[in-house]
């Protein structure tokens, strides 16, 4: 019998889902990493209309509708302040499959990834199905990944370090110091830095800055999507820039797995990007009164959290048994340690989700806690 790959046996089902697999139907979630919001109306109609016209009927481009690639390009331009070139853009099914084809690009066997630790878990996980070996750092106080930790860990064998700002699982914002050590580092070195921005637009405090805006050489290569910005989680459309030859590469693993992304999903992500931004900044605005609301509630029950900066999470410190403790009350939460080993005796909560219920969630919080006092 044909037996399996040492890749993929490396790799187990996340933690994350087998915690949504364990709780009950009536449970509230605060596990799910996906906006609460509607997919804006103009990016749904964008796709209604391709779809009737027929003009998604056919393949696009491996990279991508041209008008797309020129979407993504403007978008770079207005918010990060960077000068891309559509053919310099692959549009991929999500951010995942970008992140996917940036590491098969660029990753022999045995070679090194460096990534955050508690980390986003991908990183792990496709740095083993690239066949390489994940190397975790661990984070300052503040959960922000310092650049001396990630230079300090690179050696001839690595290929690649991750960056993710605002991050999941953390909510951390790294700042522009730290995006410009970054871009540093992977000059000096000679290795690639992928920059996982997908989260980009839910900052609450400091800015987000692309460790591409620093890079001379084309050793920065960014993933986003429009996942997070505009409520399109199931869109499924994300995208990857980088230097010339690099996107060549990268192309070469998109083309054979994938084609091309869904075309209806190009014409809808077109819309969101070039039309109207008041949902983004609605949605920001939403979040971070929500941030507030957990944050405080945590305060009065005696947790210690790291008051997150961007994303729409927090990880606080929880004392042994509270994951159990609280998700037998009805309470879907993640334990740290589904994001890495150092992310132990932490919870990651989402806060995507209506104020009503978030208040009803802090309660039984609340309660758990009490009970393990």
């Amino acid at each position: 019998m044909t037996g399996f790959s040492s890749r993929v046996e490396a790799v187990s089902i996340s933690g994350i889902r087998e915690v949504f697999e364990a709780a009950g139907d009536d449970a509230i979630n605060l596990g799910l990493g996906q906006p609460d919001f509607p997919t804006p109306d103009h990016a749904r109609e964008a796709a209604v209309e391709a779809i009737q016209s027929g003009a998604v009927d056919a393949y696009t481009s491996n990279k991508g509708t041209l008008e797309l690639r020129e979407a993504i390009a403007a978008k770079h331009e207005r918010d990060n302040n960077l000068d891309v070139d559509p053919g310099d853009i692959i549009a991929t099914s999500g951010g995942s499959e970008a992140l996917h084809i940036a590491l098969e690009a660029h990753v022999d066997a045995g070679q090194e990834v460096i990534f955050p630790d508690p980390g986003f878990v991908s990183y792990d996980a496709l740095t083993h199905i690239a066949g390489g070996t994940p190397t975790p750092v661990g984070l300052r106080d503040d959960l922000t990944m310092a650049p001396e930790t990630v230079e300090d860990a690179i050696t001839d064998d690595t290929a690649v370090f991750v960056v993710n700002s605002p991050a999941n699982p953390t909510g951390a914002v790294q700042s522009p110091e730290d995006m410009r050590e970054f871009a540093r580092i992977a000059e000096e070195h000679d290795v690639l830095c992928i920059s996982d921005e997908v989260y980009e637009q839910q900052v609450f405090e400091g800015e987000h800055r692309s460790p591409a805006e620093f890079d001379d050489v084309g050793n920065v290569a960014v993933v986003n999507a429009c996942s997070k910005a505009y409520s399109m989680t199931g869109w499924r459309l994300g995208w990857v820039t980088g230097a010339t030859d690099r996107i060549e590469r990268m192309l070469r693993v998109h083309q054979y797995a994938q084609a091309c992304a869904s075309a209806p999903a190009q014409y809808a992500a077109e819309a969101a990007l070039l039309g109207p931004q008041e949902p983004v900044e609605e949605m920001r605005a939403a979040f971070e009164e929500r941030r507030d609301i957990l944050i405080d509630g945590f305060d009065e029950m005696g947790l210690e959290c790291p008051t997150p900066k961007g994303a729409f999470y927090a990880m606080p410190n929880v004392p042994d048994g509270w994951v159990d403790e609280v998700i037998e009350r009805g309470v879907v939460v993640v334990p740290g340690e589904a994001f890495g080993e150092n992310g132990a005796g932490y919870a990651r909560i989402s806060y995507a989700t209506d104020t009503e219920t978030l208040h009803e969630a802090i309660d039984i919080m609340a309660e758990a806690t009490a009970a393990l006092e």
